[in-house]
């Protein structure tokens, strides 16, 4: 008997007649299995393992079937027990671990209170048994980590943290939503290697759910594809990959970035857009009773952008990435070194002398949700720039639906608010926000990195068309080396701070010179498939 068996579920908005967000949906799960539930944002995945987990938020409810864990149906369970069963016989690792961890609380306290409530274990025993669980996901210094706050640690770290969480009281099914999305790829490198040891060692079930293939084809036995609450198809890994039972499976596998670098572009521009040279950034701090210590984040930074061209910037969370994006938008202010945007530099301007100078080079941010005012319409927001730099409202106004046009989203939303809006939506909303300032350079930070593949695929062309009509120079920073290999001319690979290479996409990442940037490379998921054609690239070699 499986583990976990779902059977005919139907998760329906409350009260709401043919209102079905889950539709039917089967799937099963036996001890020492992966299975991956795999689909776009809003095809039911989350809602599916809100579900099995009993934290369907109220507006939802599962109206049909059932979901049998150790052959005990969770649907007609008391809160109480389900209480009991989320510690001793199943666990989530959700997405944003700095969302589900305590800020005011230190992390070693929130994996100890999961004892404190489900078990009689003494205080030192459950002391020693969460400093064992953080030794067992490989966290270093434990005892330091124990004492640390979430916002101390890494991205990598927190995950980690979730995941000793998770685990430390042994459960038999582990529910992962997405743990990997935002991670740099050495980081979900390890933290796939951990999900699949402590599967081993523990002998747990994983319902592991993504929207990546690359990770699919890393750690899943068997992928369930959903689409909009409906199940396309279910398949062993090696069977979907290769022979995909339906169109929108097919679209999903086309649609990931291949790890291959296009083929560079024959034509280059004399005009540089944006340089820096020598670009460093320093921060120290101390106080009376602590010694100054300086942190280099960003360290002799040098390259140039040519008019019409991308340039990626590559490396691991804390390599200095979004340092020099900041740096460069002047958001913070450089330690030394220039930053030339169209023939000024701007390192050291003052507020009021680099006013007009900010127009010409513009950022759209990873998350839009957080960069979009949620309380005013998104026309406001488009045209406040431009206000700002005295154009009049009607012509803002006007300007502002035709770039909604120009992005793929219809001019009377600009009456609409945020909310109202998918992530993929928002982030065009974002790109056209900065089109309206008419910049030479648009910087990207991480801005596809938290959409599903098919509307990361369309952000990007979206990208690519924009360039091709305004010249726009673009500096993509992104830890997604499929992504630069899809959509960069020239790559930079950052480490600690410093350059550790820079050239041609093809050189950089086709041929890498550098042990670093091999080591990037290695542990990109999905690197040995050609998910296009469906088949490994060793066959399409022979």
């Amino acid at each position: 008997m499986s583990l976990l068996d779902i059977r005919n579920l139907r998760i329906a908005l409350d009260g709401v007649r043919d209102a079905d967000v889950v539709k039917g949906l089967d799937l099963s799960i036996e001890s020492g299995q992966t299975l991956c539930l795999v689909g776009e944002s809003g095809s039911g995945k989350s809602l599916t393992a809100l579900a099995t987990m009993g934290l369907l938020p109220p507006v939802l409810k599962a109206i049909a079937g059932s979901i049998t864990l150790k052959g005990e149906n969770l649907l007609e369970a008391s809160a109480a027990r389900l209480r009991d069963l989320r510690a001793t016989s199943m666990s989530m690792i959700f997405q944003e671990p700095m969302t589900a961890l305590n800020p005011v609380a230190r992390v070693g306290q929130q994996i100890e209170e999961v004892l404190e409530f489900h078990s009689d274990l003494s205080l030192s025993a459950r002391r020693s048994r969460v400093k064992e669980m953080m030794e067992a996901v490989h966290l270093p210094d434990v005892d330091k980590m124990y004492a640390s706050f979430p916002h101390q640690l890494s991205g990598g770290q927190r995950q980690r943290i979730m995941i000793a969480m998770a685990l430390v009281m042994r459960p038999q099914l582990l529910i992962a939503d997405e743990p990997t999305t935002a991670l740099d790829v050495t980081t979900q490198a390890q933290i796939l290697s951990l999900i699949r040891e402590l599967r081993e060692d523990q002998g747990a079930a994983v319902l592991f759910i993504t929207h990546d293939m690359g990770v699919v084809s890393e750690i899943a036995d068997d992928v369930t594809v959903l689409k909009l609450g409906e199940v396309m198809e279910t398949q062993g890994v090696d069977d979907l990959l290769r022979r995909p039972q339906t169109d929108y499976t097919r679209a999903l596998l086309r649609a990931v970035p291949s790890q291959v670098p296009r083929p560079p572009r024959d034509e280059q521009s004399d005009e540089v857009v944006l340089s820096t040279n020598a670009l460093s950034k320093t921060y120290s701090g101390g106080g009376w009773f602590t010694k100054t210590r300086e942190v280099r984040a960003a360290q002799d930074v040098s390259f140039s952008l040519p008019k019409g061209r991308t340039l990626g910037i590559v490396g691991e969370s804390g390599s200095g990435k979004t340092t020099v994006a900041r740096c460069i938008m002047r958001l913070i202010d450089p330690t030394s070194g220039t930053i030339n945007v169209g023939g000024t530099d701007i390192a050291m301007l003052s507020q009021k002398d680099l006013k007009p100078q900010r127009k010409k080079i513009q950022i759209v941010f990873q998350d839009p949700m957080r960069s979009l005012n949620p309380r005013i319409e998104i026309g406001q927001s488009i045209i406040e720039g431009p206000l700002n730099y005295g154009t009049a409202r009607d012509a803002a106004m006007a300007r502002a639906r035709e770039l909604l046009e120009l992005v793929g989203l219809p001019a009377s939303a600009v009456d609409r608010f945020p909310h109202q809006f998918s992530g993929g939506q928002r982030q065009r909303i974002a790109i056209a926000r900065a089109l309206a300032m008419d910049p030479d350079v648009l910087v990207a930070d991480e801005a596809v990195s938290a959409l599903d593949v098919s509307v990361q695929a369309q952000v990007l062309d979206l990208l690519a068309e924009l360039q091709e009509r305004f010249g726009l120079g673009i500096l993509f920073i992104t830890h997604d080396l499929g992504v630069a290999s899809q959509i960069c001319d020239d790559v930079l690979v950052m480490q600690n701070g410093r350059v550790v290479e820079y050239g041609p996409a093809g050189q950089v990442l086709g041929s890498p010179r550098q042990d670093y940037t091999k080591t990037l490379i290695k542990a990109a998921p999905g690197r040995h498939w050609d998910f296009a054609n469906f088949r490994p690239f060793a066959e399409a070699a022979e």
